[in-house]
């Protein structure tokens, strides 16, 4: 899953960067409004995470174009600013959540990872496809009895596989959504996890869910191979 942090305080934004990386999110950063709004626009984020202070546009703004534009990416306001009109006004501008500065980070983790969950369709909290599942809070990844040990990049992208089962995916989705902006390596990296994740999930229990389609993507098998 791919989030967008719009953050000026850098050391913040840097710490939100790297801790949701190490809970398996690709992570893009932001330091003004009109930065945020430009990425919003340009990328498929899964949520945005939006401070309200920020240089250039606030982050009501920021919220508010982009609902007008029917960009509905989950939004969550992140802001030193308490107080009952703040927190009417963020979710009036069309904001899914709202957390005030000091806050605790599990928590803000949860309410990430519950927004993805709230977007239209099947959004249950431990993803499952036959005997092969993850619980995205953990991390962890099993198919049946065995808990599989996958790295940070196979885990974000067996979760969107299972997020999308039965759906073909194209190599450039799942670098959108795997990988962060600053990628500019070659779309064949897919291919290696892919590749990767086969030999974890797939092989050892004699199974082939994660499939090939030939001149359009992947796609994990409803029924889990």
């Amino acid at each position: 899953m791919r989030v967008l942090v719009v953050e000026d305080q850098a050391g913040l934004a840097e710490g939100l960067r790297k801790g949701l990386e190490a809970e398996g999110f690709a992570t893009d950063v932001a330091a003004t409004g009109t930065d945020g709004l430009w990425m919003a626009r340009e990328y498929p984020y899964d949520a945005i995470v939006l401070d309200i202070m920020l240089p250039g546009i606030d982050g009501y703004r920021v919220c508010a174009t982009l609902r007008d534009e029917r960009i509905w990416t989950p939004i969550l306001m992140l802001t030193a600013r308490d107080g009952e009109f703040d927190e009417a006004k963020a979710l009036d501008t069309g904001a899914d959540d709202y957390v005030t500065k000091p806050f605790s980070y599990v928590a803000l983790v949860a309410r990430i990872r519950a927004l993805i969950r709230r977007v239209p369709g099947e959004r249950p909290a431990v993803l499952k496809v036959g005997d092969l599942q993850l619980d995205p809070g953990t991390r962890v990844a099993s198919r049946g009895q065995t808990v599989l040990n996958l790295t940070a990049r196979e885990t974000a992208l067996l979760e969107f596989l299972l997020r999308r089962a039965g759906d073909v995916v194209s190599k450039t989705e799942i670098i959108d959504h795997v990988w962060d902006s600053e990628f500019d390596g070659s779309f064949n990296i897919v291919e290696v996890y892919i590749r990767h994740l086969r030999n974890k999930v797939d092989r050892p229990f004699g199974r082939a869910a994660i499939q090939t389609v030939r001149g359009a993507g992947y796609r994990l098998a409803v029924d889990g191979g």
